[in-house]
């Protein structure tokens, strides 16, 4: 210690002041403790002990601090503080029979603990966790509480469970069991699930919590619940839940409406939810899809008013939707305004325009954009061709189809499966159908397969061919290679066996259509019939038409004509009025032909003489009051002529 003068600094002297006077008064009170304890003793021989001047070493005693003094009892823990091991016994039998769960089992050693085990015991026990067990461990004691037949866990007891799993980054586990605890409680509970979790998380909070609990109820589909947790989180002022917005975000877009979605996402836009372009472009699509463009353009309009910029992807899909839609004129003024964006058109903002002229008829100009494309440099894809290819062939312009498909291959592009079945429906219904078997030959020589809509295609053109042989070989090589038929292929066999006058195999394939799980339609019904009443068999026609009404079919005009046609050559005239009445019961208006084929039947099996006077009526009945009218009088010339 410094000196000067020989003395003492000051402080160094009040120091050594305050360190005499706690031993003089620790002094004094071991001697009050002794002075009572004692008996027998003297009093003048305790009144001659005096405490020394100089420093003094405290006695024995003051070390062992609790063997003399005892402190005051200490008032009892709040509610809201852990209780110590010692004071939840419970706890500490519970944690040391986990610890020691390998030498011996739970059911043995916490036979006498477990009955009075409660559910706020365990949430107790997570909460405070006095030995530190390690988070498995008490995993494995909550799966072994759930079996034990006594025990039953709460929508508390799971969430404490789950935050602490959370907090020793065990998600998986802890989305597990809120998946139990949704698949429970079931639709409607978002409100009280959430609660729960906001009672139990204590210290172990996590945000993920929240976006585990909006996840799984997206998963269940329980949109509104999902939708629930989002609101709550910022009623409580919590972290957006990022990642469960998104999942529902997702949810909403494939299996809601598109604009329920979109007010979904400019809801989580304004509580700081970070924008994309992508979402936009993904809801503009859906609408266009559904033809609501109009819906779109409003999205479209939304992306510049949160801070971002539209993209190619943005006006394709716009261009696209006005196209198909029939509104190029808006397509086009899209496009010029995607210039003025400093957003360049590209590939698919030429296809997309190229293929709505097409559709219009419009080819020179379809032709004239195509150019404008390859003189800015860009170069045509597969899907750029095929629209050319399919937009001729429409319109009937096979040669200029097989021009462009020339040029293709000068681009160095490889035509695709799609592409050949263009041109080959295209060569079909122009009647070009040895050139479309040609392309069959040259498709799979560049190991393409011939699909469902190539087998079809070639079938339904050999059938108008009149090449039944070929069509009928053409199913085979289907049913061989696996190939169901569709619609069209029956029909197209159907009406091929009805065209060569086999009525039977026609019934009989209309009969295998429908043990396929298809629908004919009326015309196919009508094919059949029509081929049975020429054969003379009406009764097989009528057969036919209560099927086709016991299918759900509404027969119309023209199946009804067949039939009357049918009756009338059989000489059964009084049966076909009958059905006349009956088609005007049902509301199926007949038309002239129905008249006529009536008009043609009472002349020729009729009571009506004069056939040539009849045939010049013919074609001027258009109503039943005329054709009555027109009946009566041929009647009457008629008895009157027999009078003479």
């Amino acid at each position: 210690m410094r000196q000067k003068n020989g003395k003492v600094l000051p402080f160094v002297c009040v120091f050594n002041l305050i360190l005499i006077g706690f031993f003089l008064f620790s002094f004094q009170l071991v001697y009050d403790y002794q002075m009572k304890a004692a008996t027998n003793q003297e009093t003048n021989e305790m009144a001659t002990f005096k405490l020394p001047k100089t420093h003094l070493s405290p006695p024995k005693t003051l070390c062992a601090f609790s063997t003399w003094y005892s402190p005051p009892p200490q008032p009892p823990p709040r509610q809201s503080a852990p209780p110590s091991r010692h004071e939840s016994p419970i706890l500490t039998t519970i944690s040391e029979a986990i610890k020691n769960i390998e030498t011996k089992p739970l059911h043995i050693s916490l036979k006498n603990t477990l009955p009075s085990f409660k559910a706020h015991h365990f949430i107790s026990l997570v909460n405070q966790n006095p030995y530190f067990l390690p988070p498995k461990s008490l995993l494995s004691f909550f799966d072994f509480l759930s079996s034990y037949p006594t025990f039953s866990h709460t929508v508390q007891s799971y969430c404490s469970m789950v935050h602490f799993l959370i907090a020793h980054r065990m998600n998986r586990q802890a989305e597990s069991l809120l998946h139990f605890v949704v698949s429970r409680k079931g639709k409607g509970s978002a409100s009280s699930v959430f609660a729960s979790i906001l009672e139990t998380k204590g210290t172990l909070s996590s945000s993920f919590v929240f976006d585990a609990l909006m996840s799984v109820y997206t998963e269940f589909g329980y949109v509104s619940d999902a939708i629930q947790c989002f609101r709550l989180t910022k009623k409580h002022n919590l972290k957006i839940p990022l990642n469960g917005c998104k999942c529902l975000l997702e949810r909403m877009i494939k299996m809601s409406s598109p604009m329920v979605a979109l007010e979904f996402y400019l809801e989580i836009l304004d509580s700081g939810y970070p924008p994309n372009v992508y979402t936009f472009n993904v809801l503009m699509n859906r609408l266009c899809k559904e033809g609501k463009v109009k819906d779109a353009q409003l999205i479209f309009d939304e992306i510049r008013k949160t801070g971002l910029q539209p993209t190619a992807v943005s006006f394709n899909t716009l261009i696209n939707g006005y196209c198909k839609s029939g509104n190029l004129e808006e397509g086009f003024r899209l496009k010029m305004v995607m210039e003025e964006f400093r957003v360049f058109p590209d590939v698919f903002t030429y296809s997309a325009l190229i293929d709505g002229l097409c559709k219009e008829c419009q080819l020179d100009d379809a032709n004239h954009l195509f150019k404008e494309m390859c003189d800015r440099g860009l170069v045509p894809n597969d899907v750029t061709f095929t629209t050319l290819i399919n937009g001729q062939c429409k319109n009937g312009r096979v040669d200029l189809a097989l021009e462009i498909y020339q040029q293709m291959f000068t681009k160095g592009l490889k035509a695709d499966l799609v592409l050949y079945n263009t041109l080959i429906d295209g060569l079909c219904k122009g009647g070009y159908f040895r050139e479309a078997r040609k392309f069959v030959g040259e498709m799979t020589k560049r190991g393409l397969i011939p699909d469902k809509f190539t087998y079809t295609t070639l079938l339904d053109g050999s059938c108008k061919e009149g090449d039944l042989e070929l069509a009928l070989k053409m199913r085979k090589e289907m049913v061989k290679e696996g190939i169901q038929l569709d619609n069209v292929a029956f029909t197209a066999i159907i009406s091929g066996l009805c065209r060569d006058g086999k009525i039977v195999d026609a019934e009989r394939t209309l009969r295998e259509m429908l043990r396929a799980g298809l629908k004919p339609d009326d015309g196919t019904y009508t094919m059949v019939m029509d081929g049975f009443c020429k054969k003379g068999d009406v009764k097989m026609g009528f057969k036919l038409l209560k099927e086709m009404q016991s299918d759900g079919h509404i027969p119309g005009v023209i199946t009804y004509n067949v039939l009357m046609n049918g009756l009338c050559k059989q000489g059964q005239v009084k049966n076909a009025d009958m059905l006349l009445n009956a088609m005007l019961n049902l509301g199926v208006v007949p038309d002239d032909i129905t008249y006529n084929i009536l008009l043609q039947g009472h002349c020729k099996h009729g009571k009506l003489g004069d056939f040539q006077n009849v045939k010049t009526e013919m074609g001027l009945v258009s109503d039943y009051a005329s054709y009555r009218s027109l009946l009566n009088e041929l009647s009457k010339a008629s008895k009157d002529r027999q009078k003479r």
